[in-house]
């Protein structure tokens, strides 16, 4: 029986004209449209050629042809070593750290393979850019202190961290080793880095040390590289497993970098045990957006679950942002066996992790080594993503991925839902209404997520801290049972590199194949001809194992094709041209000629020939320029230009030759591969995913199989995956999205063996038939992802694609991405995918969800705002009683701009600090005597310390606060200091003679529970964290003063800022005098300063 596909084949006829073959109505249309356009162009450009507008189209790509991976720098300095802690041998963060990473990346035969980029100190200018000069002192003076009681009373100081006398100048070596390392990548010197390096940075504050960390590596580095514009744009990706704090603190502001950091919270019973550390902490000013954090809720967390936070989260933020350097704080102490993580990242993990940021940014990427205290898993991480790095493939999986957790599903809809203001990219989850009843029938069928905001820590500071035994200890059994599992996990993990990385198969007598009847049939010889000159152009070819091709046996085409049919084609050869005509015009879109036969073996067994090369290990990918195409060819008809089906051959061949149980095929091809659907949809060890233009089937090959509903049957149900786009323009937006949300995820799930890819481009810019406008670099960034899986063993097989520049363009940059060349940025910045391939990517997501169950992030999201917008908490520390003051702020008055304005107004801690050290401070210059403590001499004096997001302040900012410390506590001041004017005061009416209700509800949605009243009409509205209608109210209207019925604050929607000024006691008064029927006291100078 034929399936609907064959059927479809066999009964469109094209009608001839002199019995001439004549080419489908499509292609026919087609033509007409691109003849048009041409000329409208040159009309326009009144030029007699268009080449400016290809140049146009086509120029990043040009450009990219210098663009060549070069060296891979790494920097480090044996002296690192030094650094330990002299009175605990046992401390985890401890000189081992270093040198068995070293140790292990010698064993690999990394480093030989790097170029060594010199280490050195960082200036005290560079220090500067992120510490103050109190705490760059403190730490100089223990420089060459040999008084160990001495250093560890000053390390009592601080949370986490010892001093040795070394501590100092190799703190300013690992900062200024990781400047240079910068350096180098953004001056284009090496291609990308690691830095091995200790101690580490990301939690060392502008003025703190803490956990381990003393500068701030990455931040001093990526400020050095603003700066000195050397960098416009950075993404910080911190996936060390507990939270930088102290990075995104310095960052907290700046739209200039993305801070994004995985780590263990545990609702803040985790160190740092910081409420900042949380979900809804998303940065302020002109940084709100631009901090991400994902708190991880519990331990045990696995690689599917890091993985779900790339695919979901990172990549598509990272892919809207399109930064220009990628700096990642490598710390691995998420990696499996760590006692401070308790995760469960296996080591060969990591390279997945690092490899999708690799397309980013140019391929400048930067590792700089944070945490890791399980010495066989952090070596052999850290290793693995040098190797990574070098551009070796990512090592397979070597069992199949665990399902992402419930908890982790939680984290990223919160953290989704946290971002969905700010960014285009998160558009995949619907969205319900806080206030909409259901009924018990759909309370059960209900997919609602409430994001919650829940802190469990404890954020008292003792003034001492432990400095012996203050860290996790594992048990001889479990330390046992952890060697045992990592020694396991390094046996299997094939980490071998095929001699060749691609080979490439390319044949002359696939070029006999043509239409004698019409020259400008869209399927020419020229299509593998340009390609295959592209490649030589680009110097493509001397970089690649040149492959002979070979004619496909009958043997070979019996492994999809009935004898019956390829006995048909086998006569073509015979045939006289009439007859040929006669039969094509039998069939949907095909020509013969009497090389028909000859050319399609050829192109069958050419991309065998490619198969065996990769999986017999001589090459590591492959490429096939291979013609006619196949993936429209049935196992018995011919159609779509198409005569064999080669990658179904290819997929059959390698499971029944080679014994993989698991290939992925991927088309990108524009058309539905029908035949290729058709020939394996029963087969469980093929996933077929294809991704095509279908608008709701009226585009060929008009089959309603290629919809998104259509999984597969028998065994093979759940492995076929249709997306199919709706609309005549896409492009790479739209393809990304389903990149992220549904062929990666599924892939991984999947853990193919080998990917084979249907590389069609006739969606490429510029094709007559597709019509789309998917760039050529985009299908490099696609190569590149799917390079990820299956050690590497990628194979791409030319299909369609009908503009010779576009698909000679589009599959040269397949194979610079293959060869590891840096992939040219891609202009999506800011650009949301369309709302028809929203819709297409969320009906594939349901369809798919019931078959592939990583998919689980499509729930519903609450419309309105039900999280508070990053809350500050201001702790004042009063050391000389030991009183602490908490100063928390509710409803709407502190929501909107806390924490901005707590880092304005932090107390500098430093001259207590250095008091209490009992360092003597002469000369402007602070020396450490080897004499012991003398405890008579300390100072306890007040001071501050904040648990805001934000620890950097400037100098005036500090003493402004320091002076008016005691006003704070004595309740005389604001806990965040207002403007004391404002230019659109002058705007406000007086209070009506009615006076003000409190208990007047919202003017749009009646709500009583916190609401404002806009001081130009009057008119009551609710808080943003309801339905957000002042504030709607205030920018429409552009009424921008409005006063709290909660707290009798005042905000300013045009200052962005807290206002309280004279002028607006008579409204306050109404209010207050509505809330407890007395007048507010006048609490105002006559004569007022103004700063």
């Amino acid at each position: 029986m034929m399936s609907a596909q064959r059927k479809t084949c066999a009964n469109v006829r094209i009608k001839s004209t002199l019995s001439k073959v004549r080419p489908s109505p499509e292609i026919i249309a087609a033509k007409r449209k691109a003849a048009a356009e041409q000329k409208l162009l040159k009309e326009q450009s009144k030029k007699t050629e268009d080449n400016q507008y290809i140049s146009d189209i086509y120029q990043s790509v040009i450009d990219a042809k210098k663009m060549i991976k070069f060296e891979t720098g790494l920097v480090f300095d044996q002296s690192m070593a030094e650094h330990r802690c002299l009175w605990d041998e046992n401390y985890p963060e401890c000189p081992e750290r270093f040198t068995q990473i070293l140790e292990r990346c010698e064993n690999l035969g990394l480093i030989k393979r790097c170029k060594l980029i010199e280490p050195r100190l960082a200036t005290h200018d560079e220090l500067l850019l992120k510490h103050t000069q109190f705490q760059i002192d403190i730490l100089k003076a223990t420089d060459e202190c040999t008084d160990i009681n001495r250093l560890e009373k000053i390390s009592s100081r601080y949370d986490a961290i010892y001093i040795h006398p070394s501590t100092y100048r190799l703190s300013r070596l690992a900062t200024g080793s990781t400047i240079n390392l910068l350096e180098a990548i953004c001056r284009e010197q090496i291609q990308n880095g690691m830095a091995i390096i200790r101690p580490p940075g990301h939690h060392a504050m502008k003025s703190e040390y803490c956990g381990y960390c003393f500068f701030n590596n990455v931040a001093i580095g990526a400020e050095k590289m603003l700066k000195d514009g050397l960098a416009n744009k950075i993404l910080i990706v911190d996936w060390d497993v507990h939270h930088g704090q102290a990075t995104q603190q310095m960052f907290y502001n700046d739209p200039r970098v993305v801070y994004f950091s995985i780590h263990r919270y545990e609702h803040g019973e985790f160190w740092p045990n910081l409420r900042e550390s949380d979900y809804h902490y998303v940065g302020d000013n002109d940084g709100r957006g631009y901090n991400f954090n994902i708190p991880l809720n519990k331990t045990g967390m696995t690689n599917a679950d890091y993985l779900a936070i790339f695919h979901q989260v990172l990549m598509p933020m990272a892919y809207e942002f399109q930064p220009d350097l990628i700096i990642i704080s490598a710390g691995y102490d998420a990696a499996l066996g760590c006692p401070e993580g308790e995760m469960k990242i296996s080591p060969a993990f990591y390279p997945h992790l690092l490899s999708p940021l690799l397309a980013l940014a140019n391929g400048k990427v930067a590792v700089i080594l944070e945490g890791g205290y399980c010495l066989e898993s952090l070596s052999e991480s850290a290793a693995l993503t040098l190797r990574t790095l070098l551009g070796d493939p990512c090592p397979m999986m070597t069992s199949v991925l665990e399902l992402p957790s419930p908890s982790i599903r939680e984290t990223i809809l919160n953290v989704i839902y946290s971002h969905r203001p700010y960014w285009k990219c998160y558009e995949y989850q619907d969205t319900y209404s806080i206030h909409s009843i259901l009924t018990t029938e759909e309370q059960s069928e209900s997919n609602r997520h409430l994001p919650t905001v829940i802190f469990n820590g404890d954020e008292t500071k003792p003034e001492i801290y432990q400095t012996r035994n203050c860290y996790p200890i594992q048990s001889a059994t479990t330390l046992n049972d952890i060697h045992n599992c990592l020694i396991t996990l390094k046996q299997i993990t094939n980490l071998n590199v095929a001699p060749n990385r691609v080979c490439l198969v390319y044949d002359d007598r696939m070029l006999k194949h043509c239409n004698q009847s019409d020259v400008t049939h869209p399927e020419s010889p020229k299509r593998i001809a340009g390609i295959y000159e592209k490649h030589h152009e680009y110097d493509l070819l001397k970089r690649c194992y040149v492959l002979q091709g070979r004619a496909a046996t009958e043997e070979d085409l019996m492994l999809v094709h009935t004898n019956e049919y390829i006995k048909s084609m086998r006569e073509t050869e015979r045939k006289k041209i009439s007859d040929l005509s006669k039969q094509a015009r039998s069939l949907d879109s095909i020509y013969f000629n009497s090389a028909t036969w000859e050319s399609a073996c050829i192109a069958t067994g050419s991309l065998l020939q490619v198969v065996d090369s990769v999986l017999n290990g001589d090459s590591q990918s492959g490429v096939a320029i291979i013609r006619p195409p196949g993936h429209h060819a049935d196992e018995d008809i011919a159609c779509g230009f198409c005569i064999f089906n080669n990658i179904s051959i290819a997929a059959k061949y390698a499971t029944e030759h080679y014994g993989l149980k698991r290939v992925l095929i991927v088309d990108w091809d524009i058309h539905h591969g029908n035949g290729t659907q058709s020939i394996l949809q029963e087969d469980p060890k093929i996933l077929y995913i294809s991704i095509h233009r279908y608008d709701n089937g009226s585009f060929f090959p008009h089959s309603t199989d290629a919809n998104y509903d259509f999984i597969g049957t028998g065994k093979g149900e759940g492995f076929n995956v249709n997306i199919p786009w709706n609309r005549k323009k896409m492009s790479d937006p739209e393809y990304i999205a389903a990149f992220q949300q549904i062929i990666m995820p599924i892939a991984y799930q999947f853990n193919p063996e080998l990917v084979l890819v249907s590389a069609g481009f006739d969606a490429c810019i510029g094709d007559p038939l597709g019509g789309y406008t998917v760039s050529p670099i985009a299908y490099g960034h696609f190569t590149h992802w799917l390079s990820a899986l299956a050690n590497g063993k990628i194979i791409l097989a030319l299909e369609g694609g009908y503009n010779i520049n576009s698909i000679s363009y589009a599959m040269t940059m397949c194979t610079k991405s293959l060869l590891g060349d840096p992939l040219p940025t891609l202009s999506v910045s800011g650009v949301a995918p369309c709302s028809s391939a929203i819709t297409t990517i969320k009906n594939v997501l349901k369809t798919q969800k019931h078959y592939w169950s990583n998919l689980i992030f499509q729930a519903e999201l609450p419309k309105e705002n039900v999280i508070p917008d990053s809350p500050a908490i201001m702790t004042l520390e009063i050391s000389e009683n030991q009183q602490t003051f908490d100063i928390s702020p509710g409803g709407e008055l502190k929501i909107i701009r806390e924490e901005w304005q707590t880092e304005k107004n932090l107390i500098s801690d430093a001259e207590y600090k250095m008091a209490s050290l009992n360092i003597n401070k002469d000369d402007d210059e602070i020396k450490c005597t080897k004499q012991s403590v003398d405890s008579q001499g300390e100072n306890k004096s007040q001071s501050v310390s904040s648990q805001s997001a934000r620890a950097g302040s400037s100098k005036e900012d500090e003493n402004q606060l320091s002076d008016n410390a005691n006003a704070i506590i004595s309740d005389q001041m604001f806990a965040i200091i207002p403007l004391a004017d404002c230019p659109h005061l002058e705007l406000i009416n007086d209070v009506p003679s009615s006076g003000i209700d409190i208990h007047t509800p919202c003017s749009e949605c009646n709500s009583k529970i916190e609401n404002w009243i806009c001081l130009h009409c009057y008119t009551v509205n609710c808080a943003r964290n309801i339905n957000q209608h002042a504030i709607i109210h205030g920018h429409s209207m552009e009424h921008y003063l409005t006063l709290s019925f909660v707290d009798l604050s005042v905000w300013c929607y045009g200052c962005e800022a807290y206002i309280d000024n004279p002028r607006l006691h008579a409204a306050k008064s109404a209010v207050y005098k509505s809330k407890f029927n007395e007048e507010l006291p006048w609490a105002y100078e006559i004569t007022q300063h103004h700063e």
